[in-house]
């Protein structure tokens, strides 16, 4: 009899409850990009720290403004080299953008819109106190909170961190993954194909995933269809990996060996085998801290099953809190169910009028990898017998 299938949401679920962060460590802000903030940050200084000019121009006393005035210049403040003497009434100091509002000054006129020679400048406006004036503080006040942990840093947030004057900064540990492939039919790199054989795509695809998730590729092997050869690959995995990810050998025929293997090494099974299409045969376990994934050898499979099941669990053991990016979209075709299983149909999306709509990317068989290129989001269809009819509402997760 065969076992009973776990729901999507009760293996998902089941996954996030073993995963767990695995510490931080400090490492250079340049080395930081696509880590997860392990530390709350706040300002220890306003940013900008003085106020100063938006724009090129003359900084003046308001007062003094007018269409017609006619100032003195008195000096130049450019960025790095402020003017520091205040002015005096009826003065006024040429100024760049970004430069320091000197002493006295509560207002920037536009160079554009003054007209001036070698010793004064006449205004064809008139400006209001503050005018093109970024305050000390706009950006962040001293003390406030910038940034909170579980954070991933990106571009923006290393900027943010570096205008604070971090050289540095506490982040999640990267988790550190062993990636296994499983067949006597795979084949590396571009050795020439026999018949029957195909070329290693999971040796290059589940690295990739790995970190775009925040983990690090510690080990990347293939083994026959041989229980030894398993048993020892797994073995080696297991020693050296926070996470295990093996591809391949999840079914019941006689040359699946890695359920036999992990049963001999001591991990015990939280679940094998999800009521999903891709990803039937995906199983879960765990020996002490380290989580084990056998993801199905298809290609879109291992694809499928990786995004809903590992990549949640290398967020969380590199410090990020998983969500699922969930909406709701019209299919914009039919859609036939698939008995006792959700299905991940891959699909594009437009946005019309009245809401998102997914189109399929195609045949959706589990070896079609192409099915995956230009995917945005899972088309989740709920298990059934029929066929859901184009325009009907389903929940969609972005990728």
């Amino acid at each position: 009899m065969a076992a009973k299938l776990i729901a999507l949401e009760d293996a998902r679920a089941l996954v996030l409850e073993y995963a767990a962060p695995l510490g931080h460590e400090t490492v250079p802000l340049v080395a930081a990009l696509g880590r997860v903030l392990a530390e709350p940050v706040s300002a220890p200084f306003d940013v900008p720290g003085f106020d100063n000019s938006s724009m090129d121009g003359f900084a003046l006393r308001a007062a003094d403004s007018g269409a017609g005035a006619r100032l003195r210049i008195a000096g130049e403040s450019r960025a790095g080299a402020p003017r520091l003497e205040p002015l005096a009434a009826a003065e006024a100091c040429a100024i760049s953008t970004g430069a320091a509002i000197p002493p006295g000054a509560d207002a920037v006129v536009r160079v554009e819109d003054t007209r001036r020679d070698r010793t004064e400048v006449e205004l064809a406006v008139a400006v209001e106190v503050g005018a093109s004036i970024r305050h000390a503080g706009d950006d962040m006040r001293r003390g406030s909170n910038v940034l909170e942990p579980g954070l991933r840093l990106g571009p923006a947030e290393l900027g943010v961190l570096a205008a604070l004057g971090r050289a540095e900064v506490s982040v999640g540990v990267r988790p550190r993954v062993a990636v296994l492939t499983t067949g006597d039919e795979i084949v590396e790199g571009a050795a020439p194909l026999g018949f029957g054989e195909v070329h290693n795509s999971g040796s290059v695809v589940i690295p990739a995933l790995v970190e775009r998730a925040g983990g690090e590729t510690v080990s990347l092997a293939h083994a026959r269809d041989d229980p030894v050869a398993v048993s020892a690959a797994l073995r080696e995995a297991l020693a050296l990996a926070d996470v295990v990810v093996a591809c391949g050998g999840m079914s019941v025929g006689e040359h699946d060996h890695v359920k036999g293997a992990l049963d001999e090494l001591g991990v015990e099974r939280r679940f094998a085998g999800v009521a999903l299409k891709p990803g039937r045969p995906t199983l879960f376990a765990t020996r002490g801290a380290t989580l084990v994934f056998g993801l199905p050898g298809n290609p879109v499979s291992t694809l499928v099953t990786f995004l809903l099941f590992a990549r949640p669990a290398l967020l969380v053991a590199a410090g990020e809190q998983p969500q699922a990016r969930r909406a709701v979209a019209k299919l914009a075709e039919d859609v036939d169910e698939e008995p006792g299983r959700v299905q991940a149909v891959r699909c594009r999306l437009s946005l019309k009028d009245d809401g998102w709509w997914a189109t399929t990317t195609g045949p959706q068989a589990s070896h079609v990898l192409t099915s995956m290129l230009a995917a945005e989001a899972f088309a989740m269809i709920p298990a059934g017998d029929g066929t859901l009819g184009a325009g009907t509402e389903i929940t969609i997760e972005l990728l």
